[in-house]
């Protein structure tokens, strides 16, 4: 199931909450979630529901033998029993089919791929899996002992399929324990429509423009066509995955359960660096907590670790070659920038350093987006005009101007024009304006849910792009 689903929103997410409320009773409010959890997970592929709690019961245990031997030689072994299934089932339903048709292309043979496709989701809740057991063996945190609140936090859907990845250390103080109040309602249901707006309005509106310039004959393309047809990729991307996680971040406030930021308006950054320190936070933290440090971190083979996660960044993101190159063109970008290139995009004036991040990003969502190498080149010979392609196509100046506002609009959020706008509304607001405010913010909530679903009556399905990593 996905959250911009007319089911989701107007059966699931409300017979959730009412049976959420019906009673004060802390465990059966945590029977309730983590049943409505497995039945949101169960929605279109049911089996992988058993290797979810497979999963989570693993990590389960694992955490109280660690608990239970901390200081012998068999806490030591609870961690690496549990990293190797993790890493194992991961490998097995995510890489295997990588690995073996790379064997079949290399040695002639004739092995036969695995016919299972990915589980949903397996790539985040594992790695919330590997951070739980890995910080209970740091003592960090207690492994928790019971087995429906760890369930919680395993599979709770808010989060369950698309990120944030959660760290058990952030939640453990409140999880099982939510007490809902009208402030966290109030403040999560907001957030929840915006993500709405986000997915439904820019991101699948934005995804059909993709499809119309980078999925035909690339060959055809103009140079302008080309560039246009990647900057509306990289705003499919941004709007997709910030609106999943804004979603994801408003339900969790809604329960009263406080996830960090993911996003943090990334195409605004100056360089590759930063860059990913506003994108996809959960992910480069996590790498960098429990990859990254753990090789030495700065203190020692600085630029062989920086290449290791982002290999690792890459490989995450998909099984195949152009994600590798994808993530190891990030890695070679960030080891420039902190050899010389950071030093000088900080003396260039912002709007370079900008046009410089753009670009950058342009290129690298390039690699993302085309797994077919040839099909990669095609589209560079394309951007670079190796190929004497024209230059313009009127075509495109219609398509422009017909859409003018969309795509200012969709530019202009992606900055942080409107916590900019409510910071200055709010500043020094006197208690009638600050009412005015929140009239206003329940109505344009209103105004958005009525639009999503104007927009998903006839919809198809339209997964979310990160559900597929």
């Amino acid at each position: 199931m996905v959250f911009t689903n007319l089911i989701f929103l107007y059966l699931f997410l409300p017979a959730n909450l009412i049976l959420y409320f019906v009673t004060k009773n802390q465990t059966y409010r945590n029977v309730v979630l983590v049943a409505f959890s497995l039945f949101f997970y169960a929605w279109g592929e049911p089996i992988w529901i058993l290797l979810l709690l497979f999963s989570g019961t693993v990590d389960y245990l694992h955490g109280l033998i660690i608990e239970h031997f901390r200081g012998t030689k068999w806490m030591i072994f609870g961690v690496i029993s549990s990293l190797i299934i993790n890493l194992g089932l991961l490998s097995t339903f995510k890489y295997s089919g990588f690995f073996i048709s790379n064997i079949n292309s290399l040695f002639g043979s004739n092995l036969p791929l695995p016919s299972f496709g990915l589980p949903l989701g397996i790539s985040f809740y594992t790695f919330q899996s590997i951070s739980y057991v890995v910080d209970v063996y740091r003592g960090k945190v207690k492994a928790q002992r019971n087995y429906l609140t760890f369930m919680l936090y395993i599979s709770l859907y808010h989060r369950l399929v698309a990120g944030p990845i959660v760290r058990y250390t952030d939640v453990a103080h409140e999880l099982g324990r939510e007490v809902p109040t009208f402030a966290s309602m109030s403040a999560g249901i907001p957030r929840f429509c915006v993500g709405l707006v986000k997915k439904i309005l820019v991101a699948n509106y934005a995804g059909n423009l993709v499809g119309q310039y980078l999925t035909g004959d690339l060959t055809t393309l103009s140079v302008a066509e080309g560039w246009f047809g990647i900057l509306m990729f990289s705003i499919q991307l941004y709007f997709d995955f910030s609106g999943y996680s804004d979603m994801a971040l408003g339900l969790g406030q809604m329960f009263n359960c406080h996830y960090y930021e993911n996003f943090q308006y990334p195409y605004i950054a100056r360089s590759a660096s930063e860059f990913w320190r506003r994108w996809h936070i959960s992910l480069g933290s996590f790498f960098r907590d429990y990859v990254y440090i753990p090789m030495g971190g700065n203190r020692k083979r600085l630029y062989l670790n920086l290449l290791v996660v982002w290999l690792l960044t890459g490989l995450w993101h998909g099984a195949s070659w152009n994600y590798v190159l994808w993530g190891l063109y990030y890695g070679v970008l960030i080891m420039l920038e902190r050899l010389f290139l950071g030093k000088l995009l900080d003396k260039l004036p912002r709007l370079f350093s900008h046009l410089y991040l753009i670009f950058v990003t342009l290129v690298g969502w390039t690699l993302f987006y085309f797994e077919d190498f040839a099909r990669l080149r095609q589209m560079f010979s394309v951007l670079f005009n190796w190929a004497a392609h024209p230059l313009w196509d009127a075509q495109l100046g219609f398509l422009i101007m017909n859409n003018i506002f969309w795509i200012v609009l969709s530019l202009a959020f992606c900055t942080p024009i409107l916590p900019y706008i409510r910071h200055r509304l709010e500043d020094g607001a006197s208690l009638r304006r600050k009412t005015f405010i929140t009239y206003a913010q329940s109505a344009a909530c209103l105004v958005m849910l009525a639009l999503s679903t104007a927009m998903l009556v006839g919809e198809s399905y339209n997964p979310f792009l990160y559900f597929k990593f």
